[in-house]
C-alpha cells in the first residue's frame, strides 16, 4: 500500500476498543462540553461571541484536517482532497474557498497562521509544505521536502516547525524578523524517540515557557508526549502521571494548559504543563456528541474551535462536513 493511501487508512480505523480504552487510559472521568453560550466566560474575550453559531457547514467532500485562526475572528481549513483553503467567519459561519490548492495528491494539513497574513501549510503526503498569502489567496512559496507525510506546524520565534509522520525527523523553517521564510534544515529525532511502522509523529506545540518542542509521539509507550530540544532534536518523554495519547492528533498550549484532541476517540484531553513542559498532569476530558472525528483545534475568546474530519467514513465528493465549538477549560 503506497504510503499516502496507509496513513488516511490508519487514520479512518475506528474501534470501541480504541475509544474505551484512551478513556481508562486517561484516568479521569470525561465531562460533556458546555454550550459555549452557557456559564460565566473565562479568559480574554474578543467581542461578544454569545450569537456566533457554535456549529457550521464546511463545502461537501472538502475533507478538512487543520485549522488556524489568526487576529481576526475567521477561521482557515485546509483540505485533504486538493489542497485548497477554506475561510469561515467564526461570527456567521459563513465561508469560501480563498486559496486553491495544488491539486489531488498535495493537500493540506496542518496549518498556522501569523501576524503578517501568511499561512503555513503542511504538505501531508505530497512532501512538501507551503506559504500561503491569505489576502491574495496565492502560493508565496512551496518547499519540497522529500517528506512522507508532512503532517502539522507550529510557529516559533525565528521559525516554523513541521512533523513528519513516517520517519523521525522534523523540518525547520527559518524565518526572518519580518516572518519572510528562507531556508529548510531537517532536524533528525534521537533521545527517547521511538519510530514506529506506521503513523508516529503527530501535532506539536512549544513548551510552556518556549525553550523546547512538544511533539506528539503516536507509538512510544502507547502513545505519549515528548519534548524534543530545537538545536539537537533529542527528545525526551514528558510524564503524564501514566495517562496516553494513542491518538493524540493536533496540540493547543493556551498558557499552561495543553489540548490533546484524540480523535479516533472523539474527545480532547486537557492537561496542565509546568513550565518547562517535562511534566502534565490531567485535567479533563472534554466530550461532545457533535464530535466526528476532530482532528485539532484553535482558539478564540472561550471557545475551541474543531474540524470534524470524519475518518469513519469513505470520502466522496457528496460527503458533508462541519466545524464545531466548545468552551475552554
Amino acid at each position: 500500500m503506497a504510503l499516502a493511501d496507509r496513513s488516511f487508512a490508519r487514520r479512518r480505523l475506528l474501534t470501541t476498543a480504541a475509544a474505551l480504552g484512551g478513556a481508562a487510559l486517561l484516568g479521569g472521568t470525561a465531562h460533556a462540553a458546555e454550550s459555549p453560550e452557557k456559564g460565566p466566560q473565562k479568559g480574554p474575550q474578543k467581542g461578544s461571541q454569545k450569537n456566533w453559531p457554535d456549529r457550521f457547514p464546511l463545502p461537501n467532500g472538502f475533507q478538512p484536517e487543520g485549522i488556524a485562526i489568526g487576529s481576526a475572528p475567521f477561521a482557515y481549513f485546509g483540505s485533504l482532497a486538493n489542497g485548497d483553503i477554506y475561510r469561515a467567519s467564526l461570527a456567521t459561519g459563513r465561508g469560501s474557498v480563498i486559496s486553491k490548492g495544488p491539486g489531488a495528491g498535495h493537500p493540506s494539513v496542518g496549518l498556522k497562521i501569523d501576524r503578517h497574513g501568511r499561512l503555513f501549510v503542511s504538505g501531508g503526503s505530497g512532501g512538501d509544505l507551503r506559504t500561503v498569502d491569505v489576502r491574495t489567496g496565492e502560493i508565496e512559496k512551496s518547499y519540497a521536502v522529500g517528506g512522507t507525510f508532512v503532517n502539522d506546524v507550529i510557529l516559533t520565534p525565528g521559525a516554523a516547525w513541521f512533523t513528519d509522520s513516517f520517519a523521525p525527523q522534523l523540518y525547520r523553517l527559518a524565518l526572518d524578523r519580518h516572518g519572510r521564510p528562507g531556508a529548510v534544515r531537517t532536524v533528525p529525532l534521537g533521545g527517547d524517540w521511538q519510530q514506529g511502522t506506521d503513523f508516529t509523529a503527530n501535532g506539536i506545540e512549544r513548551t510552556p515557557d518556549g525553550s523546547a518542542l512538544l511533539v506528539v509521539n503516536a507509538f512510544a509507550d502507547g502513545g505519549t508526549l515528548m519534548r524534543v530540544a530545537p538545536r539537537t532534536g533529542v527528545a525526551a518523554a514528558v510524564d503524564l502521571g501514566g495517562a496516553k495519547i494513542p491518538n493524540g492528533d493536533g496540540l493547543l498550549l493556551l498558557g499552561r494548559t495543553l489540548y490533546v484532541v484524540q480523535q479516533q476517540q472523539n474527545a480532547i484531553d486537557v492537561f496542565r504543563l509546568n513550565s518547562a513542559g517535562t511534566k502534565g498532569t490531567v485535567i479533563t476530558r472534554i466530550t461532545d456528541p457533535r464530535f466526528r472525528i476532530p482532528t485539532t483545534a484553535a482558539a478564540w475568546g472561550d471557545r475551541l474551535y474543531l474540524p470534524n474530519a470524519r475518518f469513519d467514513v469513505e470520502p466522496t465528493p457528496d460527503t458533508e462536513y462541519d466545524a464545531v465549538a466548545v468552551r475552554q477549560v
